[in-house]
């Protein structure tokens, strides 16, 4: 008897191994760090929209299939809409997620965050975490009252490209709706539609399919800056028809350390912004140029007074092609390093 009952737990194990199913403690262990957003919100029913209701214990629940992948641990950062996001908040996130990365036994960290301002998040981690384990942000573009949220499903793939042997190094990563995109390029490209990340010129870097994780390329741009305990404030001013340029002169009487201006096409103003921007720079203020079209670099081509070449002349540095909302953290960034010209452009120009 004794021995018949060796033979059954052996052809039992061995079943195990055939069909794939692994004894939990044999499985990776992934870290859902949870911050908020649409895909932990439900419809409330005194206001009639969504509002933060879910846990990350609760996102983790409604996905029975995580289980036969990895052992879920799961990490509750904040609930709040990521409209509420702050740069106070990415300095804890940063520390937060390193630490857990931290762990010999973690595989890699799962963020679920609102997507208004995923890309924000996702680049700053980018720009500040140690480690090179694979982070994938993830959000919903439907709350979790609606009957075909995509809240689960994207959870579920980013388990699977932190799991793919493929993710290690390809730095912060955001996937939605299977596609996967790099935290430098990405950018939000609607208001509601589930297809609403993408990366521009750069296009993909992967995509999660039925059977596997396929990666098509890497982000070869990405660059590290030491986390610093605070960051200097850094305001954001956008050029339109007629502006006079009080919003650059305001951000400079009130205390901003430098200001982004989202310019007109290859980064142009006009002569009144010119002269508020040459009077931020007489005051030490640092100030970056980029534009508010989608896609291509800023430039110091044009010779008119506020045309590029005349700011950069006076002062001021250029983006390259980030967005004027990432060109912001970065600022943020490298202000606690250098405030010299031609240091910043360096932050700005590398990879290129």
């Amino acid at each position: 008897m004794k021995k018949r009952g060796i033979w059954v737990f052996f052809i039992i194990f061995s079943m195990f191994f055939a069909y794939g199913i692994v004894p939990a403690q044999e499985l990776p262990t992934v870290a859902v760090v949870a911050t908020g957003g649409t895909i932990a919100m439900k419809i409330d029913p005194e206001t009639g929209g969504p509002v933060p209701a879910l846990s990350g214990e609760d996102l983790v629940s409604a996905v029975p299939e995580l289980k036969e992948l990895a052992n879920i641990r799961v990490v509750e950062f904040s609930n709040i809409p990521s409209d509420y996001m702050t740069p106070e908040l990415w300095l804890k996130l940063s520390a937060k997620v390193d630490e857990v990365l931290a762990d010999p036994d973690i595989a890699g960290v799962v963020i679920t965050h609102g997507t208004d301002t995923l890309e924000e998040t996702a680049y700053f981690l980018d720009l500040t975490l140690k480690s090179d384990k694979p982070v994938v942000c993830i959000g919903a573009q439907r709350s979790a009252s609606e009957k075909d949220s995509d809240g689960p499903r994207n959870l579920l793939n980013a388990v699977r490209i932190i799991l793919s042997p493929q993710a290690r190094g390809k730095g912060v990563m955001v996937a939605l709706n299977h596609y996967i995109n790099a935290a430098r390029e990405v950018r939000k490209v609607h208001t509601s539609n589930v297809q609403t990340f993408e990366s521009g010129d750069y296009g993909y870097l992967g995509y999660v399919d039925q059977d596997r994780v396929v990666f098509f390329r890497e982000s070869v741009r990405r660059q590290k800056l030491p986390l610093p305990q605070a960051l200097p404030r850094v305001d954001l001013v956008a050029m339109y028809t007629g502006a006079d340029g009080s919003y650059i002169r305001h951000a400079v009487d009130s205390g901003a350390k430098g200001i982004v201006v989202q310019a007109f096409g290859w980064g142009n103003v006009n002569k009144p912004v010119y002269e508020a921007i040459k009077y931020a720079i007489s005051k030490g203020v640092s100030v970056v140029i980029s534009t508010r079209v989608y896609y291509g670099r800023v430039l110091p081509v044009y010779g008119f007074e506020g045309g590029g070449a005349t700011l950069k002349k006076i002062g001021a540095v250029f983006a390259d092609d980030l967005p004027p909302w990432k060109a912001r953290i970065l600022l943020m960034l490298a202000l606690t390093q250098t405030q010299k010209q031609e240091e910043l452009q360096n932050y700005f120009d590398a990879g290129l």
